[in-house]
């Protein structure tokens, strides 16, 4: 099928001109502002944005192995449904992808079943059990990198071993920061609605020095490196100094550190997931990291639980949102539309940087660049999030009936329309 998007407003690396832009074969074959229809399936975007197609580095699409939770097919057109057209896939599965072989069972699920593109992640360690290094050579050329996401390595020495060989095969370790014995059995921040409510925190420090420990070892060897899903603003701190002295690292954090904190709690599993929300002090870091640089992806770790594992509340379901379907509208509402980040800011952010830390391709409207491709409304009339309408398996969110004031209307990957938005009728 060939397409021809007319009459909509095309953002590339922050410059915003109207543009016409033809699909064929997969790929952008013009970007001008004329181009003639012959030929092509017209669709008008009326002024609508659009943007190179997201991508989101930490996802859990649950397959092969917890089936029930999600699947790479429900999964990534969750994906699509949010804008992206390429995710990031964590390696917590059943078996572990800590080898060739292991890795494959993915590979081809991944091939049969995906909508939009995936990049796996191989463990880092056998079964992510921290105790033997995983086969990273023989995985490194099928892989975006190692991460034993889901726990930290606690040893030094076995992540010190992980750096060089991942430096040797030109691969990023990408971390999940947590030190296990301050972890302390705790289930949310280790704050003041914790303390007011009786349960058990998770302190700071569990996340912040960890990635101490971690930054050292980058500078011995000169791995680059990728900070999961950071909450704390310590860890914001040593990741700009980190930066400044110029070592390869680079960061992420999710769009609900972005806009809440602990005061926004309430007693329900939807606003449980790891690391915790943080304090008032925290999210205002990240937001101040994300203007300076310092935080070079927002990533949402959708992490979909079956109804039953996020019943149990606070303290006893399991860890874990959804928001890949969520991440754009939400952090346009309360960050962009406020004034606090720049639209700029944040496409750079989901499009740009992510594509340039791990080398994926896209990320520009021109001609021979591949036709995966986003279409946003901007300032929509306000309307509640509702897990009831989500594509993806998993229900839990903390954005549960709050206002979006954008929506995603359509995205191609691969010159396919992988989603297309449903306008109810008046």
């Amino acid at each position: 099928m060939q397409y021809l998007l007319t009459g909509g407003m095309v953002w590339n690396n922050g410059t915003l001109e109207k543009r016409d832009v033809a699909i064929a074969d997969g790929r952008i074959v013009s970007v001008s502002p004329s181009v003639d229809a012959t030929g092509y399936t017209v669709i008008e975007l009326h002024e609508r944005l659009l943007v190179p197609g997201f991508v989101d580095v930490h996802v859990h699409l649950r397959e092969p192995g917890f089936s029930y939770k999600e699947t790479i097919a429900s999964g990534t057109a969750a994906a699509a449904a949010g804008g992206y057209t390429a995710v990031c896939s964590m390696p917590n599965l059943k078996p572990v992808p800590d080898s060739a072989e292991t890795l494959q069972e993915q590979l081809d699920i991944i091939d049969r079943d995906a909508v939009v593109h995936v990049y796996p992640y191989g463990a880092i360690t056998k079964g992510e059990q921290g105790q033997t290094l995983a086969d990273l050579s023989n995985m490194a050329p099928h892989v975006a990198g190692f991460s034993d996401d889901g726990r930290g390595v606690q040893s030094d020495e076995m992540m010190k071993a992980a750096m060089v060989e991942a430096k040797r095969l030109g691969k990023h370790i990408v971390a999940h920061c947590e030190v296990n014995e301050l972890l302390r059995g705790g289930c949310i921040h280790d704050g003041q609605w914790a303390k007011d409510h009786g349960y058990p925190g998770i302190c700071s420090e569990s996340e912040w020095r960890q990635i101490e420990r971690d930054l050292k070892l980058v500078e011995e060897t000169g791995c680059p490196y990728h900070v999961c899903h950071i909450s704390t603003r310590e860890s914001v701190e040593l990741i700009r100094r980190a930066k400044a002295k110029g070592l390869p690292v680079t960061c992420e954090t999710g769009p609900h550190y972005l806009i809440l904190c602990d005061e926004d709690l309430q007693e329900d599993a939807r606003f449980k997931m790891n690391p915790p929300l943080r304090s008032r002090a925290d999210r205002d870091a990240l937001v101040e990291g994300l203007l300076d640089g310092t935080i070079d992806c927002i990533a949402t770790d959708h992490a979909p639980h079956s109804a039953e594992e996020k019943a149990k509340g606070l303290r006893d379901s399991a860890m874990g949102v959804v928001g890949l379907e969520t991440a754009f509208p939400m952090v346009y509402t309360y960050l962009v539309k406020p004034g606090k980040v720049s639209l700029d800011t944040v496409l750079d952010r989901l499009i740009t940087r992510p594509r340039a830390i791990f080398g994926f391709p896209g990320g520009v409207i021109a001609e021979g660049q591949p036709a995966d491709l986003t279409v946003l409304s901007l300032d929509t009339s306000a309307a509640p999030v509702d897990p009831e309408t989500f594509v993806t398996k998993g229900r839990a969110t903390p954005f549960a009936g709050m206002p979006a004031e954008a929506t995603v209307d359509l995205t191609f990957c691969g010159g396919k329309i992988v989603y297309e938005r449903e306008v109810p009728h008046e």
